[in-house]
């Protein structure tokens, strides 16, 4: 379960996505989580994910 703080939930969704999935789908599929829920929780504290670069970035 990943931690519902959002500097915590930042902080290790980002190191996951650049060390182990491709994409933020992937991860959410394997590890059995909400995207909508943690683009919610990071949205809310100014993160909105980048396909591009595959991680979460300030707005």
């Amino acid at each position: 379960m990943l931690p519902r703080d959002p500097n915590m939930l930042l902080s290790m969704i980002n190191m996951k996505l650049r060390d182990r999935y491709p994409s933020l789908e992937e991860l959410c599929e394997d590890m059995d989580e909400s995207k909508s829920e943690i683009e919610e929780i990071l949205d809310r504290a100014g993160y909105r994910y980048d396909d591009g670069t595959n991680q979460f970035k300030g707005k």
